[in-house]
C-alpha cells in the first residue's frame, strides 16, 4: 500500500457480513475489517491470538475458559486480543464493525469449529475491491 486508505471508505465498499477485508498487511499480518451482525460460530484458532478493534457499534465475544463461560463486550474505539486456543463466538446485536489483526492465512472460522452457517464466509481475507460510483 503506498497511499493512506480511509477505514470508512473501505467499509462502504462491500456489504457482506461475517466476510472480512484485508486492507493492508504489516510484516506476516492481515489487517482486516469486516462487517458484522447476529451470531458468528463457536471456533479456536490452536496457534495464534486474535486481535479485535470496534471501529462502530458493539461486540461482544463468548468464550470457553477453563473457568467456565464468560462474555466480552467491547463497545466502540475498545479492543480485545482473544487468547491462542480458546474457543470463542463472535456475536453482535446490532450492526457493527470491526477491525481484526492475525496472521496473514488465518482462517476465519479457526482450526477447529462447528458446522459453519451460511451467513458466514470461511476465509482468510478477501481483498478490496476498488469503489465505484458515487
Amino acid at each position: 500500500m503506498d497511499t493512506p486508505l480511509s477505514l470508512e471508505d473501505a467499509l462502504a465498499s462491500f456489504r457482506t457480513l461475517w466476510s472480512p477485508r484485508v486492507v493492508t498487511r504489516v510484516n506476516d499480518y492481515d489487517v482486516r475489517i469486516a462487517k458484522v451482525h447476529g451470531e458468528h460460530l463457536w471456533h479456536t484458532h490452536e496457534d495464534t491470538d486474535e486481535f479485535f478493534l470496534v471501529l462502530d457499534g458493539t461486540l461482544h465475544i463468548g468464550l470457553r475458559e477453563p473457568a467456565g463461560e464468560r462474555t466480552v463486550r467491547l463497545d466502540r474505539g475498545e479492543v480485545f486480543t482473544v487468547p491462542r486456543g480458546t474457543e470463542h463466538r463472535p456475536y453482535a446485536p446490532a450492526p457493527t464493525s470491526i477491525l481484526m489483526f492475525e496472521p496473514t492465512g488465518t482462517v476465519s472460522v479457526g482450526d477447529r469449529h462447528e458446522a459453519i452457517p451460511d451467513h458466514v464466509d470461511a476465509t482468510t481475507g478477501h481483498p478490496l475491491e476498488p469503489r465505484t460510483g458515487p
